[in-house]
């Protein structure tokens, strides 16, 4: 089977060519060696299907980062059949670059000019043919979003796979073209492969090509002794990345025509004045990217997307309306749509899921009292210990996907490229850029993907910081905490409103993430704030294809992990909360002596700072094994109260796609305090993430000592965090006391920082 991978510039519609061309076929891995994403999917069209392989997307192929050595190593070592180059239209001498390097590889290799529906819709054109002509390879114009020209694009590729294609260089009339031809053919002479690219590569210092080529490398130090240029000197990288540009500015400056538009000064009607209009993108910039109004309106979209998500009383209008316009009473569909006010489409579905699921759990449990001797035991594990559990952490599925989806919606749109720009001067100040709010804002989804993509972070202490603090932005495992303890606290305690209380906690994850930066890059971490440069894609309406796509890879994802890591750790809850230490059987009302009781008394003590140890009742130990299980994943939190609800209440517990009544069942039985459980909260969202993270924060550090101090960090910050919290809920004068501990901190943190700058002088 023949491999083609596709290569280009972030932002550039590479990932909507790849699921354009591979569908459902496609799948994710992770490259040897490496936490980065490796996507593959195969292409059935052709009279012969063809194995897609998307690269990291990458500006050019130094070996800066991670992404760039990845894609460069594999066309290099791999020797793909074919290099698809996926160039945007609308910045073209920019994706250019990466094309010129790409070109003096020995590979064959055709460029998917996209984006060009954008080109059309402003009315500019662009002169395919003689790019064609000038970069010496098939150009295929195509609309990777509008799923335009795919199909021409791998026709045009397949033909070129069967053609060997020589290297060639846009550095023939540069300075350095002497040295770079003596250096290939040198390399020839040794049969080394791609020496063209090899020579260049040798010209601009490289790292990687120094340490393999010393011979050649020598040459190149003997003639920086007889060079001269009165601009860069002998910074021969800087030289060759000054003619590619200097190249693509003189040879593609007349292939973009852009449409202007001619206008009569209505002051003077002999004056004509040509400008360039501003599109619709510049226009709504004009308002999101606004420098006081920007992070205020992000703030607004992001409550409205949790409004959408979590509300039972979508947009406040249950004072005007009455219940039984939505309530459905005495209909198997009561309280799905609506009780007290109009549900939000995610509570919707998640009141929807959960019928099926409590139908499954009866439909069960029926079955099972039926069958005749059939022991109580099999009965409590099955529909009590693996069904409750498990139903538990399922139902929250549709609003991880609802969220994920208003997510990918704003990410596809380019909006979220916009409030990483406008958070950089924020961010700036507390010691990052603005691109490390990327990953951050990943983390709302997944914190594994999202301490993937801290690669693209130059400076090592920023990316080391910022994967500390991305647990914080919950993902959408701690969701089922965030919804299950908000509700039972507005249906116990009659305080505020659940939707608003777990947008707060999100809130307050960001908080505790920006102070904790601040902390560590004016105390650890110090180091200066690499320079911030992102180009702005324009807006466009997601793919509706490609937005399925995302949420089917969520799906897949979520229902893995419910069916293997949640499953199983539900059986182990029941399994240690029914039985001693001599393996007795224990029913429901003597599961105070099971093993997990006697863990959970054990490690008590240690959560009574924060609320939820020692000062509580019998069952209190509860709230601290369900934390300690969450670990593993997040979603168990919930999944345990699940397994041990009906237990710990003394009664049957009804199914509860919410799990508001698993976390009602708790408070009873316990006794904890509003503030305690907001503390709970706080401590599931800050502290060790789930062992996936773990694994992933531990393969993205640099070291094994800045691994254990993260370690120390998650832990030492959900505790102070929670601690604050429960501490100043439940004795608002307290608040005074950590006041002026935080102001002894920042006077000492100063006064250090000043002697050390002193020193420095």
């Amino acid at each position: 089977m023949k491999r083609f991978a596709l290569a280009g510039n972030p932002n550039c519609g590479k990932t909507s060519l790849f699921n354009l061309l591979t569908g459902s076929t496609a799948h994710v891995g992770n490259w040897p060696g490496v936490t980065v994403d490796k996507k593959e999917g195969t292409y059935k069209k052709l009279e012969e299907p063809i194995h897609i392989i998307d690269l990291p997307g990458i500006y050019s192929l130094s070996p800066y980062t991670p992404e760039e050595v990845i894609s460069r190593n594999y066309i290099l070592e791999e020797k793909p059949d074919c290099v698809i180059n996926i160039v945007d239209a609308t910045n073209l001498e920019r994706n250019l670059y990466l094309t010129t390097q790409l070109l003096e590889i020995d590979v064959p290799l055709v460029v998917a000019l996209n984006m060009m529906d954008v080109i059309t819709k402003k009315g500019d054109k662009i002169d395919v043919e003689q790019i064609e002509k000038k970069l010496g390879v098939p150009v295929v114009p195509i609309s990777a979003l509008k799923g335009t020209g795919g199909d021409e694009l791998m026709k045009r590729a397949y033909e070129a796979s069967n053609t060997p294609r020589k290297g060639k260089t846009v550095l023939n009339n540069s300075s350095l073209a002497h040295l770079i031809g003596d250096v290939t053919i040198a390399l020839e002479y040794e049969n080394v492969e791609n020496p063209l690219f090899h020579a260049v590569k040798l010209a601009e210092n490289d790292e990687l090509e120094v340490n393999d080529h010393a011979k050649q490398s020598k040459m190149v130090e003997d003639f920086k002794k007889t060079f001269k240029d009165d601009t860069f000197g002998t910074d021969f990288e800087a030289i060759v990345a000054d003619e590619r540009y200097k190249y693509l500015s003189k040879e593609f400056k007349n292939v973009y025509t852009k449409k202007e538009v001619e206008e009569n000064d209505k002051k003077n009607k002999k004056e004509k004045i040509t400008n360039v209009n501003m599109t619709k993108s510049d226009k709504i910039d004009k308002v999101l990217t606004h420098k006081i109004w920007g992070i205020p309106i992000f703030l607004v979209i992001l409550f409205l997307i949790f409004h959408l998500t979590f509300s039972s009383n979508f947009l406040f209008l249950g004072a005007f309306i009455k219940d039984d316009w939505v309530s459905f009473a005495n209909t198997p569909f009561e309280g799905i749509f609506g009780e007290g006010g109009i549900n939000s489409p995610g509570v919707v579905l998640q009141n929807l899921l959960g019928l099926l699921t409590d139908s499954i759990t009866t439909w069960v449990g029926n079955g099972l009292a039926s069958i005749k001797g059939c022991p109580e035991w099999v009965q409590g594990f099955i529909c009590d210990g693996v069904l409750s559990g498990l139903f538990a952490v399922l139902s929250f599925l549709p609003q991880i996907l609802v969220l994920f989806l208003f997510f990918s919606i704003l990410e596809d749109s380019g909006y979220m490229a916009r409030v990483a720009f406008i958070l950089d001067r924020a961010f700036r100040k507390f010691g990052l850029s603005g691109r490390a709010f990327m990953p951050m804002i990943m983390g709302l989804g997944c914190s594994v993907p999202a301490m993937i993509n801290t690669r693209t972070l130059a400076d090592d202490n920023e990316r080391t910081a910022t994967v500390r603090v991305i647990p914080y932005f919950s993902c959408g495992a701690k969701l089922p905490i965030l919804t299950a303890v908000a509700g039972a606290i507005v249906a116990n305690a009659r305080v505020g409103n659940a939707d608003i209380i777990t947008y707060s906690m999100y809130l307050l994850g960001m908080v505790v993430a920006i102070l904790s930066i601040l902390l560590m890059r004016n105390t650890t971490m110090k180091g200066e704030v690499p320079p911030f440069i992102m180009e702005l894609p324009a807006y466009h309406a997601p793919q509706f294809k490609n937005l399925m796509l995302h949420l089917w890879d969520k799906t897949k994802h979520f229902v893995k992990k419910a069916f293997t890591i949640i499953l199983a750790s539900t059986i182990i809850v029941w399994f240690l909360s029914h039985f001693t230490w001599s393996w007795k059987f224990l029913p429901d009302s003597e599961i105070d002596n099971s093993i997990l009781a006697s863990i959970g008394q054990l490690l008590q003590p240690i959560f009574t700072p924060l609320g939820f140890g020692s000062q509580l009742k019998q069952w209190g130990w509860v709230f601290g094994v369900a934390a300690i299980i969450g670990l593993i994943a997040k979603e168990n939190v919930i999944g345990c109260f699940g397994t041990l609800a009906a237990c710990i209440a003394g009664v049957a517990v009804a199914e509860d796609e919410t799990g508001i009544t698993y976390v009602q069942a708790m408070i009873a039985a316990t006794g904890i305090t509003v503030p305690a459980l907001i503390s709970f909260i706080a401590f599931n969202m800050t502290t060790i993430p789930c062992f996936a993270a773990v694994a992933t924060a531990k393969a993205e550090l640099s070291s094994k000592k800045k691994f254990n101090y993260t370690i120390l960090f998650w832990l030492a910050t959900s505790f102070i965090v929670s601690t604050i919290i429960y501490l100043i809920g439940s004795w608002w004068w307290t608040s005074f006391i950590v006041l002026a501990i935080a102001a002894i901190v920042i006077t000492i943190i100063v006064i250090n920082n000043k002697k050390q700058k002193a020193s420095a002088y």
